[in-house]
């Protein structure tokens, strides 16, 4: 097949949605595609006179904002190399992250440069804060001399002024890096993806034959991080391409922003983690379902389905009802959340992706999705399970393709340790069924051998632990060969339960039994202790298990 161009489609975007509305902060006025194509056009100049080249690094971290967006696609439509870090790193991570990737030049949200410290950059030759396109620091006079004369070189080179015919980007080779995205690193340190323009397209074009309802007059919300593959590829670029209006959340997505957001906007398509859809179960769904006379009428016959689908059109209306459907992905989700969601008809599905595949593996339309199932492998990749029964026995999941990435920036060790023989080793325990739909079990490096040989998967006895009355969150390890539980308590619901703080350690024992009536005998619960402290997280909201299993908890 014929390599369809990213960048050409990028350029023939602007072009054909010149006057339309492209980008706009939450409450902020749009900017259009042509204000979009001049500020790249700006941007190329200035990265020309800072010496940049076809290929040189440039990193890019702050929050999610339009002049975000407005970098990315400079930077890619200069012929540079893309470094998207999340804006939630530490500042001296950012730091370690920017001179590891050797980056030249780097463009950093407001606050995230108040942080950072630039004799810490010996290499870079600028900063450059997105806010208004701030020139902030650079190493040589002829830097700040090109930014302060930036408006007499635009118009030097447009004299005409500039124009739709003025857009003319460079084009790429499917084998071309694109960017190098790093890992959020729930397991350990985060390694630098070298994902290629043939990657991005290849998500592309699953993305338009799957998302049809997306075109120039249509809204979405940015919800997720955009310097993270999920949210990069379906908030961001997808839209982006069919002239999609985007409007981004740039304060945290706390769950009143985004209901406001929602019910504002009334997106087209809504993209998002588990924790988001969570939390809404937990906070609004969960106190009504668990009340006397709700489980009454949910057991009455006729009366049940009117319930059911009252709530099923509440829960349209409040994701704004202009959605066709609510991807979720980068993280499993409850079951207990998705039975339900199941059950009153709610218009979702569940993805399953990783960086290293930029990151789509695996999607199913939110009417052929099956229960607890992250779908089918997509076109554009070859899925297998090493397991001698894949139906049966869980075994990791292999996939091959052009989604796949060229391997990780200056460590050649653990590229050769995930992709052998041409098939990138995701690392993720998992069985298929004779539909080819796939069913996450867990990480290989979280799995617990048991005493008698069974093969344990925390992430599933945290499911059961995570539904359970109090839990926050929660953890499931191995200690002294013994199955061990931390619990984060809802301390706001115990208080206002009016639960005497004497009777945690009573509630605790009660959640254990509790939890382990629902599993086998080879998963029980030893022991259970609470986490004061909420986890430590990755900036995807994923627990960093690493930092708890060898933890010594009394």
């Amino acid at each position: 097949m014929e390599y369809k161009s990213f960048i050409a489609d990028i350029e023939q975007s602007i072009i054909d949605h010149w006057g339309r509305p492209a980008l706009s902060d939450y409450k902020s006025g749009p900017i259009t595609f042509s204000q979009v194509g001049e500020r790249i056009a700006r941007l190329h100049i200035l990265f020309e006179h800072c010496g940049i080249k076809e290929g040189d690094h440039i990193a890019l971290c702050g929050r999610n904002c339009a002049a975000w967006a407005i970098s990315y696609f400079a930077v890619l439509s200069y012929g540079a190399v893309a470094v998207p870090l999340l804006h939630e790193f530490k500042a001296q991570q950012v730091e370690h992250l920017v001179n590891h990737s050797d980056c030249k030049l780097v463009m950093l949200g407001d606050v995230v440069w108040e942080g950072v410290d630039a004799d810490n950059l010996p290499d870079i030759h600028a900063v450059v804060v997105m806010q208004g396109f701030q020139l902030v620091y650079c190493k040589d006079d002829k830097y700040q001399q090109a930014f302060d004369n930036l408006t007499k070189l635009f118009k030097k080179k447009y004299p005409q002024g500039f124009s739709a015919k003025n857009v003319k980007y460079r084009r790429e080779k499917p084998e071309d890096l694109a960017l190098i995205n790093y890992t959020s690193g729930t397991t350990s340190a985060s390694k630098g993806v070298m994902v290629p323009y043939k990657a991005l397209m290849g998500n592309q074009i699953f993305a338009d034959r799957v998302i049809t309802n997306l075109n120039e007059y249509s809204n979405s919300i940015c919800m997720l991080p955009m310097a993270h593959m999920y949210g990069m590829s379906f908030e961001l670029i997808t839209e982006f391409r069919r002239g999609t209006h985007i409007h981004f959340l740039s304060r945290v997505p706390s769950p009143k922003i985004v209901a406001q957001a929602l019910s504002e906007v009334k997106p087209d398509i809504i993209i998002s983690v588990p924790l988001i859809i969570e939390k809404i179960y937990k906070t609004k769904l969960k106190p009504i379902l668990d009340k006397r006379l709700t489980k009454t009428l949910l057991r009455t016959p006729y009366i049940d389905k009117m319930l059911l689908s009252r709530i099923q059109k509440e829960l349209h209306t409040a994701f704004g009802e202009n959605f066709y459907e609510v991807i979720i992905g980068g993280a499993a989700i409850n079951q207990e959340v998705e039975a339900f969601l199941k059950k009153v008809g709610f218009r979702y599905t569940i993805g399953y992706g990783m960086t290293e595949c930029a990151p789509i593996i695996c999607y199913a339309d939110w009417k052929d999705t099956k229960l607890y199932s992250c779908g089918k492998a997509v076109d554009e990749l070859e899925i297998k399970i090493d397991s001698p029964d894949p139906s049966n026995i869980p075994g990791e999941v292999l996939v091959k393709g052009d989604n796949v990435m060229l391997g990780y920036y200056k460590n050649e060790e653990e590229t050769a340790k995930v992709i052998k023989d041409g098939w990138l080793h995701t690392g993720d325990l998992a069985v298929m069924d004779a539909d080819g739909y796939i069913y996450i079990k867990g990480r290989i490096k979280n799995m617990i051998l048991s005493a008698n040989g069974q093969n344990i998967y925390p992430e599933e006895i945290e499911d059961k632990l995570n539904s359970m009355e109090y839990v926050n969150e929660a953890l499931v390890i191995e200690k002294e060969g013994k199955i061990t539980a931390l619990v984060n308590l809802d301390l706001e619901k115990l208080d206002r339960d009016k639960v005497d703080r004497n009777s945690y350690n009573e509630i605790l024992e009660q959640i254990r039994k509790d939890t382990n009536a629902e599993l086998p005998a080879y998963e029980q619960i030893s022991q259970i202790f609470i986490q004061v402290e909420e986890f430590e997280k990755t900036p995807k909201r994923s627990i960093k298990r690493y930092m708890y299993t060898h933890r010594n908890n009394s």
